[in-house]
């Protein structure tokens, strides 16, 4: 973790969340044109509501004591992975769908749904429960199923931790709201609901509109139900927000921008500007800036990120100056006051090392020692555009230091050098030790994979390279890793496994399709491999292609 002296924003505690919980009723409805189409019930919040007033949601509420109350789950049918508190919050869910809407999830003794003369003699307003033991009806908690969880950002000053549950609408039972709380009530397509949210004429927050954009993957109510039927969600989520076009954007975990907010803004603070730019730098940390080089493409996402470690009492440590643009090096050694005092390459691509010794030379001109200029130089596979001579070496495991002096002889920024073939034979990774952070190169990005092209790219090295790195993130408990493209991953060690995970289904696929088409060329094998891939980039992939046919035939017995 970051030291507590880096962090940008004063620490705060986010309002502890209340428990909450909802329903999605849902039913296949015959459509004009032939056939049935999922529909979700909805309904409007009053605009008197304290909370998300106006919005279109699903029924539901907070939990109350009756919902947790041992009496009221000795009356409701359950499963057995319903106990405890998964019961409760089903018994929640169907009280408030009746309380707000007049649909009451609950069952005779001979397995018949409640019908119009029960909900007509059941008064909205008082226990359910009773109620319904009363009539000789159950609480059907078996018939809803865990969906999703959502618990609200944490910089919101009013916060809900709800399981998004899931039922099949009960036959002959009509919606009506209690004009109180809730209004309108209406079967919607999901896919509508989301068109008319985009066209301005029907509010949703942030939590139903992402679920509603998974529940419009599924064709049917049966569909939905096989999905959950491991008693487990499908997702779930505390989102975080960031600024985007100077608005509030909220992320979800699987998202690029998440890691970066949760390293800049640990507590929830909506302080960090997620737009990417060339023109001015970035603060990650009080000892961390990022500039990214306005070279975006295909290849190198929004653009190379260079970064800057240091602060005004040490210097600065430069991490890939990008390719030779005057315009960036200069922006880069304003940002660090012109006091540079290394300046390191991850290795020796094109849009990574052309800036190293200009930017140094920068920094001469100006009346300060020029840095050193450090790295590990290209090897001979590497292409011609490649080329690389840093002006010393550096060694696996080596310290690059800065320290303050006088009375900023405590501060310290420990870069530890780890070199990690397979993008590029001279590849290498930083780690900041003070603040547990990984400096990746293009050894793992962030909304993409990295090519891997022999022969200076190597698909064995590559992986063996991730299991140190993994072990590294382990000794150091790392938890942030910041990439030469994109913005800065989170649950390092989770970014990891899943990528180790992704080379290797990726791997099963080219023997499969070796398998398939045994005197099949490359053009072939892409094709079959890559399919999941868009057909420009197959000339890409087909570099990595390679990179994994020379491991697995590397692997074949007798090859080792």
């Amino acid at each position: 973790m970051p030291r507590q002296n880096q962090y940008l924003h004063a620490p705060f505690t986010p309002v502890t969340p209340l428990d909450a919980a909802t329903v999605l009723l849902l039913r296949d409805a015959p459509q004009p044109g032939g056939g049935t189409a999922l529909e979700v019930l909805m309904t409007r919040r009053s605009d008197k509501a304290s909370f998300v007033p106006g919005a279109h949601v699903f029924p539901g509420g907070g939990i109350e004591a009756q919902d947790a109350a041992p009496e009221t789950h000795a009356l409701a049918d359950h499963r057995p992975a319903q106990s405890g508190r998964r019961l409760t919050d089903a018994l929640a869910a169907i009280r408030e769908s009746f309380e707000e809407l007049g649909i009451l999830l609950a069952r005779r003794a001979d397995g018949r749904w409640a019908g119009p003369e029960d909900i007509a003699a059941i008064d909205r307003r008082a226990p359910l429960s009773p109620q319904c033991a009363a009539r000789g009806l159950r609480p059907a908690a078996d018939a809803l199923w865990l969906f999703a969880h959502w618990t609200a950002d944490r910089n919101l000053p009013k916060r809900f931790a709800v399981p998004f549950l899931v039922a099949r609408m009960p036959e002959g039972q009509e919606p009506v709201a209690d004009e109180a709380e809730q209004f309108e009530p209406i079967w919607v397509r999901p896919s509508d609901a989301l068109a008319r949210h985009d066209a301005g004429q029907f509010f949703m927050i942030f939590p139903t509109i992402r679920t509603l954009q998974r529940l419009g993957q599924f064709p049917d109510v049966d569909a939905v139900l096989a999905a959950v039927a491991h008693e487990q969600p499908l997702w779930a989520s505390s989102p975080r927000s960031g600024l985007l076009g100077g608005k509030r954007a909220p992320h979800m975990e699987h998202e690029a921008a998440y890691g970066e907010l949760a390293l800049v803004c640990p507590d929830g603070q909506v302080a960090h500007t997620l737009d990417w730019q060339s023109e001015t730098p970035v603060s990650l940390l009080r000892n961390l800036q990022r500039l990214t080089a306005p070279n975006p493409g295909v290849m190198t996402g929004p653009g190379t990120n260079s970064y800057l470690v240091g602060d005004p009492a040490t210097g600065y440590i430069a991490i890939d100056p990008g390719p030779q643009d005057g315009e960036h090096l200069d922006r880069l050694w304003r940002a660090a006051g012109g006091d540079i005092r290394m300046v390191v390459c991850t290795h020796s691509h094109p849009d990574h090392s052309p800036g190293s010794h200009p930017l140094a030379d920068l920094v001469a001109a100006h009346g300060r020692p020029r840095p050193p200029v450090l790295g590990l130089p290209s090897a001979p596979t590497a292409r011609t555009a490649s080329h690389f001579a840093p002006d010393r070496p550096l060694q696996n495991g080596e310290l690059l230091a800065l320290s303050g002096t006088g009375p900023d002889a405590g501060i310290t920024h420990t870069l530890e050098v780890v070199h990690t073939p397979g993008h590029a034979a001279n590849h290498l990774c930083l780690l900041l030790r003070e603040d547990g952070l990984l400096f990746s190169g293009d050894h793992i990005l962030n909304g993409s994979t990295t090519v891997i092209d022999p022969p200076d790219g190597n698909m064995a090295d590559y992986l063996d390279s991730l299991d140190r790195l993994d072990a590294l993130c382990a000794q150091h408990g790392v938890e942030f890793i910041l990439p030469a493209h994109g913005y800065v991953l989170g649950n390092a060690r989770e970014a990891i496994a899943r990528l180790k995970a992704h080379r290797l289904a990726r791997e099963a696929k080219v023997v499969a399709a070796m398998q398939a088409r045994p005197e099949g060329t490359m053009e072939d094998w892409v094709r079959l491999a890559y399919d999941d891939v868009p057909e420009r980039l197959w000339p890409v992939a087909q570099r990595s292609l390679l990179a994994h046919v020379e491991r697995i035939r590397m692997l074949e017995p007798g090859n080792d």
